[in-house]
């Protein structure tokens, strides 16, 4: 069953799709987008054993599959201006993270260039485009998810108009949409609003200049995890391994690392070593 899992997961990279869990069967059931799945090459690769606990259906609601629906995931923000140093850190820390962010600074200066970089160098990874979009939401987003993203941000600040264009680009390319709290005055509100337009991600962000101000994530990340909405809850904000036990316990579902991992002597083991504190946290 595992080696069937595999090769299904292949697949759906191959042909830019979707999993979803919908229940589970000895820890693994899942779907996928039928409607760009040749059907023949799913038979080739079914067996009667593992039929049973595969069905097929459309894509609706992004949702992992393995280890990564028992465990926050690791995202690791790529803010250098500097093409290359960006795809060398990348490569160090790739087998210990799970999304890689192309930050603000990174993307401003690079563009499309080095989403599809990092998308033909690491094929299994999730990459988020952090455009924090204000305006014009669909028509700045397509292009980013159409070059390789699979999720891209939006301030939360911008308005609803602005969140359901992105929403909308995303659709059209099976990615996600990413809604940034950072300066909104009522967090919880926007992040009621933005999970109704089909946001599938609000992140809690406490920005480089709050941070300075001695300001952290953590409240607002507990507020915003006892909403108990139906989307995935980011947090960003100074997180090392001294932090990462009380973001986890806060409730969040993806973890954004940068400076404590890229200053370190050995990014790979700093971020190892955060991976390896998240599993703690989690049993």
């Amino acid at each position: 069953m595992r080696v069937f899992y595999k090769k299904l997961r292949q697949i759906s990279k191959t042909h830019r799709l979707r999993m979803e869990t919908l229940s589970t069967v000895d820890g693994i059931t899942l779907a996928i987008d039928s409607a760009r799945l040749p059907g023949d090459e799913l038979q080739r690769q079914s067996s009667p054993a593992s039929a049973s606990f595969i069905r097929l259906a459309s894509f609706t609601h992004q949702k992992e599959t393995d280890r990564y629906m028992t465990q926050p995931l690791i995202q690791m923000a790529l803010d250098s201006l500097d093409f290359d140093a960006t795809l060398a850190l990348a490569e160090q820390v790739a087998p210990y993270v799970d999304i890689f962010e192309v930050g603000t600074p990174c993307i401003k200066y690079n563009g499309l260039k080095i989403v599809e970089a990092l998308r033909a160098k690491f094929p299994d990874h999730r990459i988020l485009v952090d455009l924090k979009t204000m305006d014009a939401g669909e028509y700045e987003a397509t292009p980013f998810y159409a070059a390789g993203a699979d999720i891209c941000t939006v301030l939360g600040v911008s308005g609803t108009a602005t969140i359901a264009g992105v929403v909308k680009a995303a659709a059209a390319h099976n990615g996600e949409v990413q809604v940034d709290l950072i300066n909104v005055p009522d967090k919880a509100a926007c992040a009621k609003e933005s999970a109704t337009v089909g946001a599938h991600i609000v992140g809690v962000h406490t920005g480089l200049d709050a941070q300075a101000a001695g300001q952290t994530p953590f409240g607002d990340l507990s507020d915003i995890a006892a909403l108990n909405l139906d989307v995935k809850v980011s947090v960003a904000g100074g997180i090392k391994s001294s932090t990462v036990r009380q973001v986890v316990d806060s409730g969040a579902n993806i973890v954004v690392v940068g400076a404590a991992i890229y200053g370190a002597e050995s990014p790979a083991n700093a971020v190892r070593e955060i991976r390896d504190l998240i599993a703690v946290a989690e049993v």
